[in-house]
């Protein structure tokens, strides 16, 4: 959260005291990405008068801010930015002597955050103002005259040239009401809350709240945001600036100037084995949590198979009570049907087909009963086989918490298949793609472009029923063929639900899905990650469902 909009509104008023009134004296870069901004009230001959330093490190995988005591410059590889705003204005007209009594930059006459954005504003005299970004895919600094952009640190992002001053300030109407209106989805209305927040929000009160309860749970995080207390944190394994007591918290400051310094200290003194350590937990805490995911809806699944009759005591109670059913010939069965129940020693009605007579009614259970005793098999052999898993990722942490060497660490990796592009031999389809039973028919999806490839390309046979949401990007779906048995109409559309979902049709009311077997999907030499050529397709109409 240390660039996070909440933060920004508390770090702005600090840096009033230390920084209005002084003078935009210097800026130069040293490092790539890397800028240092210099503020002083004066400079002498070898030195500046009671200078405030910003150091900025604004690179694609890491911003923040740091406020040193002093910096030192370097004689080379060092230049010098911003020059238009390091200097004050001077007449055109004026003599030498007014240029040099001029020099000295422009004074600093407030700072300043922004409505619900992540920016910062150093405002300076005349009209001028730096504005660090920290919203978008890359940070950047700016350098604005009144509403125009003028000057950037990365050059590259052309598109931060159009932005304006007086829009940056977002206007978001976060009220009750509002929040009703989006199906009490907190997210639209306040998109700054960030990762810390929503999880907070999440794992509050024994989890999930929803309604007018998460409400409730909304304005008391917004009051503790606003109480201005900074906690310097390990939040999944990497050391995190929060205004929320989450995580292993390791210092707690009011101060934000104070929080932000030592975070940064913190963030860039870890060592590239801390670094590369902390990602791979966090990979295996991820992990974790899709086993315990899948272990709970195996469970539920079995559990919710002992709750009333199964198919094949179905079969039996008919089969055992055909006398008291009467069907004329050429008539159609009942509906349904209230026979004894001799399991429960009480009466139980069934539901029955009624272009099916008795008899073949009684099969169609029986039928049943075999996919979900097939269906049992598969939950439990899954439910044990993530089990597994869970005692293999404990092992990892473990081991991963005892190397000591970089280069041990990475053989480790390696060995165990963690980085994702190999050990793939080693996972098991369950491990590899999100996975759907229904009707003993398997549902797989592919869980992003390169996940796409593997699953269509190596865990897909001919016979496979392959689906995708038709021409937009999206999961790769199949349906395991059955030999023998054709497709249910019920199954297929599920799946194209599925395909919807995980797609960007997700938001659509209703979402065309090519539907074809496996045969016709090729992926010729050269296509992109996910990419592939349908010969011959089906087209159906969902409405996007997930899990």
């Amino acid at each position: 959260m240390h660039t996070n909009y909440y933060f920004l509104r508390k770090l702005a008023p600090a840096l009033v005291k230390p920084l209005v009134g002084l003078r935009f004296m210097d800026c130069f870069s040293q490092d790539r990405d890397e800028v240092v901004l210099v503020f002083a009230e004066a400079k002498g001959p070898l030195s500046y008068y009671r200078p405030f330093y910003i150091k900025a490190t604004l690179r694609p995988d890491f911003s923040g801010l740091f406020f040193p005591e002093s910096v030192r410059r370097a004689r080379q590889n060092s230049v010098d930015l911003f020059e238009k705003l390091t200097e004050a204005d001077v007449p055109d007209d004026a003599d030498l002597e007014t240029v040099a009594a001029n020099r000295p930059g422009r004074v600093v006459t407030a700072v300043y955050s922004f409505l619900n954005e992540r920016c910062l504003a150093i405002e300076l005299e005349n009209e001028y103002t730096l504005v660090f970004k920290f919203f978008g895919n890359r940070p950047n600094l700016l350098a604005f005259h009144g509403d125009t952009v003028i000057d950037l640190l990365n050059h590259k992002l052309a598109t931060d040239y159009e932005l304006q001053l007086s829009q940056l300030n977002r206007v978001l109407d976060q009220s009750y009401e509002a929040y009703v209106r989006n199906g009490f989805d907190h997210r639209p209305l306040f998109p700054t809350f960030g990762k810390v927040v929503n999880e907070w929000l999440m794992t509050q009160n024994g989890g999930p709240l929803q309604g007018i309860d998460r409400w409730s749970l909304i304005q008391e995080t917004l009051t503790r945001l606003d109480e201005g207390r900074f906690y310097l944190t390990a939040w999944h394994h990497q050391p995190t600036l929060s205004l929320l007591p989450v995580g292993e918290i390791q210092r707690e400051t009011t101060d934000p100037i104070e929080a932000a310094n030592q975070f940064f200290t913190q963030f860039n003194g870890q060592n590239t084995i801390e670094q590369e350590r902390g990602a791979w937990l966090r990979l295996l805490d991820k992990r974790q949590k899709r086993a315990n995911a899948l272990i709970d809806a195996a469970m539920q699944r079995l559990m919710s198979r002992d709750e009333g009759l199964s198919h094949e005591q179905m079969g039996h109670i008919l089969m055992a009570n055909l006398h008291d059913i009467e069907v004329p010939p050429g008539m159609r069965s009942p509906e349904r049907v209230s026979l004894y129940d001799f399991y429960h020693d009480q009466p139980v009605t069934l539901k029955l087909k009624p272009d099916f007579s008795p008899q073949r009614n009684a099969e169609n259970f029986y039928r049943k009963a075999k996919n979900e005793k097939i269906e049992e098999e598969h939950l439990t052999a899954q439910a044990t086989a993530q089990e597994a898993e869970l005692v293999k990722i404990d092992e990892q942490r473990q081991a991963l918490a005892g190397i000591t060497s970089l280069k041990e660490l990475r053989r480790y990796v390696k060995q165990q298949g963690l980085t994702g592009e190999t050990g793939t031999n080693d996972l098991s389809v369950d491990q590899l793609f999100k996975e759907v039973n229904l009707d003993g028919f398997r549902i797989l999806i592919g869980r992003n472009a390169r996940n796409n490839d593997l699953l269509t390309q190596r865990y897909a046979y001919k016979e496979d029923l392959w689906l995708h949401a038709r021409d937009v990007p999206g999961s790769h779906v199949l349906i395991k063929y059955q030999a023998g048995k054709s497709f249910p109409r019920n199954v297929i559309e599920r799946a194209a639900e599925l395909a919807a979902w995980y797609s960007r049709r997700r938001t659509d009311s209703l979402c065309p899905v090519t539907v074809t077997p496996r045969k016709f999907v090729r992926k010729p030499k050269g296509l992109a990650e996910g990419q592939v050529l349908i010969e011959k397709e089906s087209v159906v109409m969902v409405v996007p469902k997930g899990e």
